[in-house]
């Protein structure tokens, strides 16, 4: 699923509502916003101002989560017992993002409220374990990172790989920010970009997601800061989230079958895997009546070519490779028809054995 991120103390009102009404065109369906930054004695004002953005993007049955700590509840006056405050404000669940001591987390989960408890998992803790062993309802428990507005403060890729996966190995629906470089501010003072892994933070917020997505240990993924582009929140509308997608451009004199197959087809790669290839095999028997005429076929294929082979290819005709090192072609069996984008590379390694993918096209050479 598809997040925002709101900060109506900080944003107007019509503006915030256009933003939430635009996320949910591109079929964005929750929202991310906080309580941390109640300043004493406009406390009223602000959850004024909270309670109606909430409520406007319960309008279109979007998740709300708020963002609390153990001072907020005291704050506010609220006891760990009854959840209700922040149910008549709208929202479907509330983020902790610093802990109780386990019990209390537990009996959360059991609150009339029926509120989800996202948990923060960004800390290589035993704190979940602590929390399930107060016997908490599983099936109220979410996980999220968290974000970092500071340069080089991110979470480095070996580390968030390990955190998340731990949490997801423990059945948690788990979540990650993004960083919009459209947006102008979040919930504090200082921002240099949100996002929650570092080398995302200049990267097109479309790789981020990518990214995120070919790891595929991430269920949703929220925009932290406030507002992304309506470009931006297309194209992340557009992602198909629960396979890797790679943006390809196609070389002249690719013929329209050929095309086709690349763009057109579910591809997944062999489960005998070879340091050579990622070979989609199915689509040549789709394929196999078909014409392919020799066409750039180059003596020698690198790194990001997709080839497909051409008729003198006997029973490989029409099969489609990612290569994955550079290699001869001198039979002139296999016709060079695309190179994935430079920036979409990275994500090759992601393709596991049976993994699915598929292509998009990009600009023409």
């Amino acid at each position: 699923m598809l997040g925002i991120s709101i900060y109506p103390y900080k944003e107007k009102e019509k503006e915030t509502f256009a933003y939430i009404e635009l996320a949910a065109k591109y079929g964005f369906g929750r929202v991310f916003t906080n309580l941390l930054m109640l300043e004493p004695g406009k406390e009223e004002e602000t959850l004024s101002k909270m309670k109606k953005a909430i409520l406007h993007a319960r309008k279109f049955d979007m998740e709300v989560i708020l963002d609390l700590n153990p001072a907020v509840f005291e704050q506010l006056g609220i006891g760990y017992s009854d959840l209700s405050f922040f149910q008549e404000m709208g929202a479907t669940g509330i983020r902790l993002d610093s802990t109780f001591d386990g019990l209390v987390e537990s009996l959360m989960t059991f609150d009339q409220t029926n509120l989800d408890l996202e948990v923060n998992i960004s800390n290589d803790t035993y704190y979940l374990e602590n929390v399930l062993s107060y016997q908490a309802n599983r099936k109220r428990i979410i996980g999220c990172h968290n974000f970092y507005p500071q340069r080089f403060t991110g979470l480095d890729y070996d580390y968030f790989m390990k955190c998340s996966k731990k949490f997801k190995k423990l059945g948690l629906r788990t979540a990650a920010f993004v960083n919009s470089h459209a947006a102008k501010h979040g919930p504090h003072v200082y921002t240099d970009g949100l996002c929650t892994l570092e080398i995302h933070r200049d990267m097109p917020i479309e790789l981020q997601a990518k990214h995120l997505i070919a790891m595929g240990l991430i269920d949703d993924i929220i925009i932290a800061n406030s507002f992304a582009s309506e470009e931006e929140l297309k194209t992340l509308g557009n992602f198909r989230p629960e396979q890797i997608e790679l943006d390809v451009e196609f070389l002249s004199g690719t013929s329209a079958i050929e095309e086709e197959i690349v763009l057109e087809n579910q591809h997944f790669n062999r489960g005998d895997i070879n340091s050579y290839s990622i070979r989609s095999t199915y689509v040549k028997l789709k394929y196999n009546q078909e014409t392919i005429e020799p066409n750039n076929t180059l003596h020698e294929i690198d790194f990001g070519d997709i080839t497909i082979g051409n008729n003198s290819f006997g029973q490989y005709k029409a099969e489609l490779n990612i290569v994955k090192q550079k290699m001869p072609n001198q039979k002139e069996e296999k016709n060079v028809v695309a190179k994935i984008k430079e920036d979409n590379q990275f994500l090759i390694p992601y393709i596991k054995p049976w993994s699915k993918f598929r292509f998009r096209k990009g600009v023409e050479k």
